[in-house]
């Protein structure tokens, strides 16, 4: 009489296959924009901090960027 779920090896290679794949799966969760961060801010708010502080550091290696206009940006198309 055959077996139902296949030989034992097989059995063992789905089961390797599934963990693999769950494992993959959640490795590449990350937190969410509103998971709570470090300091109190969630982890989007910590993002804009972070790139908030890089164009001042920019602004602070070239001074005379901080004092030249910047172009516009181009409006939205709901603002037509």
């Amino acid at each position: 009489m055959a077996r139902f779920f296949g030989s034992v090896s097989k059995t063992r290679a789905v089961s390797a296959s599934a963990l693999a794949a769950l494992s993959f799966a959640l490795s590449s969760c990350g937190p969410a924009e509103n998971d709570p961060g470090q300091g109190g801010v969630t982890v989007g708010e910590a993002r804009a901090l972070d790139e908030a502080a890089e164009m001042l550091d920019e602004r602070q290696a070239n001074p005379d960027a901080a004092t030249q206009p910047q172009a516009e940006a181009p409006a939205a198309a709901s603002d037509r």
